[in-house]
């Protein structure tokens, strides 16, 4: 099998160590593979575009989910698999999926897992497979210590959604659905994965295998809403009778400068459109997946 290995160094801790393991493994394994470290952003997403016409039997992204993000967005519409080594601070595909974190198991699933099609989000002109926040959390995204990330992990968020907090509260935004319903909220969250900062949710009905997204529109005003959602979110909760969820394919957003971000990184600021893409790319989850979802 030719593999295209794209990968972050760093991604994570000791992520340059982990890369050379996976490379090993795979070799071992009997596997032909074509490595690309990135060094800088976009790195990533011009390697996926080269292997389109590469005749590569699969693609693997090793990093975070903005590794992963970027090569999505090089290699679809395409018909070679795409798997996914986790070696970031999240990971939420790799969460949603149940692909290991160990590096050799999850190998295995990138080397012998199932392509399976997903339906892909379209924010604007750019693609993601995991979702886009809106307002609140994008804000945080946008002003994240990327320093103090590298050192502690998802507490720089803890730290960066405190000063968001502390900074004012969130701005109004207005969802127009697919069939002109409208709606307002102070934050939304359109996914096509269950889990949100890890293994919290905000969209429980989300699939990345159904044909659809869904949107979850936080309704509860300034910081108090969004205090009470994070905090029902802390406890394993849904969101509760302060939001609104609603399945779709094609959401139009609007807010006075609204920040957004996809895959948890800054896309930009409302209006912005976001539809489902379907059929655009297979990726390679592991066995099980289906039943696991049924939970």
């Amino acid at each position: 099998m030719r593999l295209k290995l794209i990968a972050n160094p760093a991604a994570g801790r000791y992520g340059r160590a982990k890369i050379a393991r996976a490379e090993g493994w795979l070799r071992r394994q009997g596997a032909e593979v074509d490595l690309t470290l990135t060094g800088a952003r976009g790195d990533a997403r011009s390697a996926a575009a080269r292997a389109r016409q590469e005749g590569f039997d699969r693609v693997i992204a090793a990093g975070g989910d903005g590794t992963l993000n970027e090569v999505i967005n090089g290699l679809a519409p395409s018909a070679i698999p795409l798997a996914f080594l986790p070696l970031g601070t999240a990971n939420l595909f790799a969460l949603e999926t149940g692909i290991p974190f160990a590096i050799e198991p999850a190998c295995a699933v990138a080397l012998h897992g199932e392509p399976r099609p997903v339906c892909l989000g379209l924010a604007g002109e750019t693609r993601f497979v995991l979702m886009a926040g809106i307002g609140f959390d994008a804000q945080v995204v946008y002003g994240l210590n990327l320093r103090l990330k590298r050192w502690t992990g998802k507490l720089a968020y803890l730290a960066g959604a405190l000063g968001c907090l502390l900074r004012g509260a969130p701005q109004p935004i207005e969802v127009e659905a697919e069939d002109g319903r409208r709606f307002s909220g102070y934050g939304a969250i359109v996914a096509n994965c269950r889990a949100y900062a890890g293994r919290f949710t905000f969209t429980p009905q989300a699939s990345l295998t159904a044909n659809s997204l869904e949107l979850c529109l936080l309704q509860g005003a300034g910081r108090l809403g969004v205090l009470r959602a994070a905090a029902r979110l802390a406890a394993g909760l849904p969101p509760g009778a302060g939001a609104l969820c609603l399945p779709g394919r094609r959401f139009l957003l609007r807010g006075a400068g609204v920040p957004v971000q996809i895959d948890g990184d800054f896309l930009g600021r409302l209006p912005l459109a976001i539809e489902a893409r379907c059929g655009e790319l297979q990726m390679v989850f592991p066995a099980g997946y289906g039943e696991r979802r049924k939970q």
